[in-house]
């Protein structure tokens, strides 16, 4: 990649263009997965077990298979029995393909409320929930786990016999029956503790939470009598779907084809099979495509929450405000399979300060819930809560202005990550002090039972591989496909960062995404990487581009192409010698042919992710309730492609960390069934619940991006639940442990303070 000499100045990006999909999703002419029929679709519903742990004794499904208008029935016995090996899947994270087979359908146990058991595909839905009502299943009900602390107790059930620690971003080690652990630390945290003038120590706990897609998944498969399977799905990589499909049913990737179609959100929810494998399982046997949709009972019981955690922190500082030493504890519930999101919930607790003593003990803990997957900067939300809740109540009893001493402690570029390595170019200074300097910090807030609240955010991005072409039609159009899903208008965010490059108008240009076997792999649509990553590979290939057409150039003058220069859309070279890019494309036939270059990418230098969050609330005392009353979102973009889409994409995480904090929560009976299983219980904010979100974005270029580009989708998220919670002390004087802090929560807290 080459960077231009300056990162300002540019003609398309840091604009705000109108997106193209915009009027299909408006009228409804987009096609998503539930929008997707072919000719002689089958229809798919799967049995879910009414048990959170239960050994399948047997399953007898002669009575469906016999209902008219039943064409498949399938168990786990259908699927083949799959390897130990570990695979690639989500955010950089691996598990087991026999965990990934088991959970699409369970062969022994059923380990969570939901777990799929078998599925069945008829003429048409009435039908096949019919025949799900005439499967027997013989299930022996075990206890349940629950609790990530009843799990790791000793004398707990345990839920794999062989037990394998699982990774996300950094492995597990194995340390109990049911979870595995990651630890670090540096310096010595006893004696930092001793030389502390300050210490707080606090427990916390937090519910699972779902990320709230609009969409349902929904997906069609039609396994081919040649072996060839091809799936239309809503997803946010193509590419994992494949792979996983692949993997389940033994097959070479080549002989499976997904195509992506619009997602209706995903937030980090939308990269692991689910109901692919099994449409396509139920294709095979019908020999007719099978469409399969999940209902919201399904989404919510089965797919993948974010984690439930118990965090306990101890942290202490010197008179002067400056750290001495912090320890953290953290148990995360990974659900019914290893490898959940400890790691970045661990390592974004700590990475935004600086502590010269630190320990981390964290723990992967199986319980008997839906295996999680990430949920926008996956893991960080919980554990910010956590430490800026201990970081406010340490600058309250040092007298500290809460951002003066978050400045005294901030990580700045060349500081000692707590993974080794010195910290990239970040404006972490630049931000805190835009926030002491906003008028919203300064603005004195009044009325009885109202306080404001702080809290600042970190998040590591994520490059990992991006791939992406370029075509240069004739009459100077250009055609760019890649491979990443679009869930936020990164088709036009790549456009315009191909039109950039190219030095042409952004009406020349269409984006596409492709599906596997039309585009070369890409990692999924997640960690914020689409608009840096994959910006990347478009930039690289409109070099590319360039380099080609300078040559074409110079053969019409008969140079040489180092002697062809490009600016402003015009191609010069000797005197008289000037094409502009569509003239020079109308040359193609007759100096080669088509121009078109294709560019696999993985980048490093992902660029870190900071935000910071003021919130102004009132409480009511006599009910606990919570009105946000003002809230404003700081945010480096690095370079904001799209502002519009930059505000957006915080005012989008910053309600959703709202709902979080206030709200939302996955609440279990003791035997373990999921008590909130619809939209109506499952509280998600409304308009009604949340004032206009006021967005700040500065720009701290990314070095390891062409246009300075850093992510935005995950940060936004990470604030809000301890901003919320100092916000609450502030007004009403009590210390919040629990999320959501919903009334019921922040009234146990002000009578237990009475």
């Amino acid at each position: 990649m080459n960077k231009p000499e300056s990162i300002t100045g540019f003609r398309t990006v840091g604009t705000t263009p109108i997106r193209p999909d915009g009027l299909d999703k408006v009228t409804g002419r987009a096609v998503f997965g539930d929008d997707f029929k072919l000719p002689g679709t089958l229809y798919g519903k799967i049995l879910r077990s009414p048990h959170a742990h239960a050994r399948i004794k047997s399953i007898d499904t002669s009575k469906a298979l016999a209902l008219e208008g039943v064409f498949a029935v399938v168990t786990a016995a259908d699927f083949p029995k799959p390897e130990t090996k570990k695979m690639l899947m989500g955010e950089a994270g691996s598990g087991e393909v026999s965990d990934l087979s088991d959970n699409c359908m369970a062969r022994t146990k059923a380990l969570y409320d939901g777990h799929a058991v078998a599925a069945v595909a008829a003429k048409n839905i009435h039908v096949a929930e019919q025949a799900l009502k005439l499967i027997d299943v013989d299930y022996e009900v075990l206890e349940p786990l629950l609790d990530v602390r009843r799990a790791m107790a000793a004398g707990a059930p345990v839920l794999h016999e062989n037990f394998i620690p699982g990774a996300f971003v950094m492995p597990t080690e194995k340390a109990l029956p049911n979870a595995g652990v990651l630890r670090l630390g540096n310096g010595d945290v006893e004696q930092g503790f001793s030389d502390a003038d300050i210490i707080v120590e606090r427990e916390f706990t937090s519910l699972m939470v779902h990320q709230g897609y609009i969409e349902p998944h929904a997906a069609t498969a039609v396994w081919n009598s040649n072996g060839q399977v091809t799936i239309w799905t809503c997803t946010q990589g193509q590419f994992a779907i494949r792979d996983q499909v692949a993997l389940i049913f033994n097959l070479p990737m080549s002989r499976v084809k997904v195509v992506p179609l619009e997602i209706g959100g995903g937030f980090g929810g939308k990269d692991t099979a689910y109901i692919e494998p099994v449409a396509a399982i139920l294709s095979k046997k019908a020999n007719r495509p099978v469409k399969m949709a999940m209902s919201r009972a399904e989404i919510l019981r089965a797919t993948g929450p974010s984690a439930g955690t118990y965090i306990r922190i101890k942290a202490g500082v010197k008179s002067d405000g400056s750290f001495t030493a912090v320890d953290l504890y953290a148990a995360y519930e990974a659900g019914a399979y290893p490898g959940g999101v400890i790691a970045p919930g661990c390592l974004t607790a700590i990475t935004r300060y600086n502590f010269p003593n630190f320990r981390v003990e964290g723990y992967d803990v199986v319980v008997n819930k839906p295996r999680v997957k990430p949920y926008r900067a996956p893991g960080a939300s919980p554990s910010n809560f956590a430490m800026e809740s201990v970081i406010d109540e340490l600058a309250q009893k040092l007298g500290m202005d809460p951002i003066d001493f978050r400045l005294k402690n901030a990580m700045a570029e060349g500081d000692r990550l707590p993974i080794g390595f010195p910290c990239q170019p970040l404006g972490s200074r630049e931000m805190l002090r835009a926030v002491k300097d906003h008028p919203h910090y300064n603005t004195p807030l009044e009325g009885a039972n109202r306080g404001r609240g702080f809290s600042y955010g970190f998040w590591f991005g994520a490059g990992l591989t991006s791939s992406a072409e370029i075509m240069v039609n004739t009459d100077g159009t250009v055609q760019v496909t890649e491979g990443s899903c679009d869930l936020s208008g990164t088709r036009l965010t790549l456009a315009m960062q191909a039109a950039e490059a190219l030095g042409i108008d952004l009406e020349q240009i269409t984006c596409s995404v492709g599906d596997t076997d039309a585009v070369g792999y890409s990692f999924q649509s997640v960690g914020s990487r689409t608009t840096f990553a994959t910006g990347i590979a478009v930039y690289d290939a409109a070099q590319q581009v360039l380099a080609e057409m300078k040559r074409r150039a110079a053969m019409i003058w008969e140079s040489k192409a180092e002697g062809v220069e490009y600016e402003d859309g015009y191609f010069t070279g000797g005197a008289d010698q000037r094409l502009n890019f569509r003239e020079l494309a109308a040359q193609f036939d007759s100096t080669g042919g088509p121009v078109k270059a294709q560019v696999t990418v993985n980048p490093e230098q992902v660029g870190f992710q900071i935000a910071a969050h003021l919130v102004d609330v009132e409480v009511d005392p006599d009910t606990g309730k919570v009105d946000i009353l003002r809230y404003t979102a700081f945010q480096d973009a690095g370079k904001a492609v799209h502002p519009d889409f930059v505000s957006g994409q915080i005012q989008g995480g910053v309600v959703q960390g709202i709902g979080w904090a206030l709200t939302e929560g996955y609440y279990y009976t003791d035997e373990g069934r999921l008590a909130n299983t619809s939209l109506l219980d499952y509280r998600m904010p409304t308009a009604l619940d949340i004032p206009m979100i006021e967005t700040v974005i500065l720009e701290t270029p990314n070095p390891g991006h062409p246009y300075g580009v850093r992510g935005v989708g995950e940060a936004p998220i990470i604030p809000p639940p301890g901003a919320i919670a100092n916000a609450i002390h502030d007004a009403v004087g009590v210390r919040m442990d629990v999320l959501p802090m919903d009334p019921g929560a922040v009234l146990k807290q002000i009578l237990a303070q009475k």
